[in-house]
């Protein structure tokens, strides 16, 4: 080894270093932007009312069925757990290992607690977590975390179309694009699945990465079985949305808010502190309601998120034992 090579080495690390930093400012200005136009939003709704801003919304606050709510949330989240660690066992199972449903629960659960911070940090822990425990190789089971960020984004674009064409009368002008985007996104779909599966460019080994094992398995079946697996947690996210509307004062529909809840779940990806995305496009969405949906934007998908985290406490214990027992150790049969 000569006296170059650790200073060659050390070249990529602050180039990794500002990149990072620069997304952390990027995802910082956009949260900054967001609270600024809430509160100017909230303001500016509180003095059409004749009231502070804090009396304002401690009025809204205050005509929320609270206890309805909480129930209602608590089951959702459930459900969501269950719906959510379906997904990902039967993509591992796919792609990478046979692991049982049971298994991966401890591990889902847990990935909840770090994803309160950061949703992909999260998955990167199932990945470290399934290498030790179950020698499951770590780049393979990364690229199963990819496959299922990269159908999240078709699945939610898929719903958000058809909630187009159900309830486009109700919805703002600017969703007319839908269609639009959903044609050019089904061609890169397209474009996508012909090159994995060497009909495209048969000679490039772009595909031949570690990191893309999971594209260059996949089929379209397992795309059309991720669709079916992940809809229930969406179609039973439009009626606990719509009731939970309904118990902050907000008239909502099922089919009226299949339109706007794809959307939103998409502003709730962005990595912004409090969803705050999301929060600001609920208000934009229902400009007649500021501080409603500004509270409810608020509780809803900040509750969706602790609470997930309390159910990866219950599992906490079991997936310390498994991450720290004995490399390769699996639970008994």
């Amino acid at each position: 080894m000569t006296e170059q090579e650790p200073a060659a080495n050390a070249d990529p690390k602050p180039s990794t270093a500002r990149r990072n930093a620069l997304g952390r400012a990027f995802f910082l200005l956009i949260t900054v932007a967001c609270f600024t136009y809430l509160y100017f939003r909230l303001q500016g709704a509180a003095s059409r009312e004749g009231m502070t801003l804090l009396a304002y919304m401690a009025d809204v606050f205050a005509n929320v069925q609270w206890v309805p709510w909480l129930l209602l949330m608590m089951g959702y989240s459930c459900f969501f757990f269950l719906i959510d660690t379906l997904v990902v066992t039967r993509a591992l199972n796919w792609f990478v290992v046979r692991i049982r449903y049971r298994d991966i629960l401890p591990i889902r659960a847990s990935a909840y607690i770090i994803s309160v911070f950061n949703e992909q940090i999260g998955k990167g822990a199932m990945a470290y977590y399934l290498n030790r425990r179950d020698g499951a190789p770590g780049w393979e089971v990364t690229s199963v975390m990819l496959f299922i960020m990269f159908c999240e984004f078709f699945y939610l674009l898929l719903w958000a179309t058809m909630g187009y064409f159900f309830s486009s009368s109700v919805l703002p002008d600017v969703f007319v694009m839908i269609p639009y985007i959903a044609v050019g996104a089904a061609v890169v779909f397209v474009l996508w699945n012909l090159y994995f599966s060497g009909v495209l460019l048969p000679g490039n080994q772009f595909k031949e990465r570690k990191l893309l094992h999971a594209f260059r398995r996949a089929r379209f079946r397992h795309y059309l079985m991720f669709f079916l697996l992940r809809s229930p947690a969406l179609l039973a996210a439009v009626f606990v949305y719509s009731m939970a509307l309904n118990l902050f004062g907000v008239e909502a529909t099922f089919l009226g808010l299949l339109g706007f809840l794809p959307v939103i779940f998409f502003a709730a990806s962005v990595p912004t502190p409090m969803r705050a995305a999301a929060i600001t496009l609920w208000v934009v969405l229902f400009p007649e309601n500021e501080g409603q949906m500004a509270a409810f934007g608020f509780v809803q998908h900040n509750f969706f998120i602790l609470f997930n985290a309390l159910i990866g406490l219950l599992f906490w214990k079991r997936a310390q034992r498994e991450l720290f027992g004995p490399v390769g150790s699996r639970p008994a049969a």
